[in-house]
């Protein structure tokens, strides 16, 4: 099973609970996990974080192998398919959803785990009544593509963060 990472995922683990100076140690996990072709993101997620100028920016700089190429015919052919969908839906949402959704990461991602049969892993939660902006879970259950959360992803994969003394 591949499980590709959204931005928001990466954004709140550097913001909150991962903090890259107090638990090297889920980064490294993250690594380590990309190396066995378990763990990673797409390129567009990649994009969005080095635009920071933060501990995160640089690390995605340096870890550019985590995230994939969306450049594949496959994945320009299932992106074309969610824009399709999501088109149809936009004049039931608010002005401006459909494009600031394209205009990000979300249908790539989206599009990469419909093509790899893999998981997305990010902090959106479904809401099938929201019709503020188009969400990831909303979409991937058009399109059959399972999601997570982080802590659900840290469990299945059974990570252990253990202190060294």
């Amino acid at each position: 099973m591949t499980y590709l990472l959204d931005a928001n995922t990466l954004i709140e683990a550097k913001n909150r609970y991962y903090q890259m100076s107090i638990c090297p140690g889920f980064w490294d996990w993250l690594l380590r996990y990309k190396e066995s072709g378990i763990v990673a993101s797409v390129d567009s997620v990649g994009y969005e974080l080095r635009k920071g100028n933060d501990a995160l920016a640089e690390w995605a700089k340096i870890n550019s192998t985590m995230f994939l190429s969306e450049s594949e015919k496959e994945t320009q052919d299932a992106f074309m398919q969610i824009v399709q969908h999501i088109s149809l839906l936009d004049p039931t949402m608010k002005a401006g959803a459909l494009d600031e959704f394209l205009g990000g990461a979300d249908p790539w991602i989206i599009a990469k785990a419909y093509v790899l049969k893999a998981t997305v892993v990010t902090h959106e939660r479904q809401n099938l009544a929201n019709r503020r902006k188009f969400l990831i879970p909303n979409v991937c259950q058009y399109f059959d593509v399972p999601c997570m959360d982080t802590f659900e992803l840290l469990n299945c994969l059974e990570a252990k963060f253990i202190l060294a003394v």
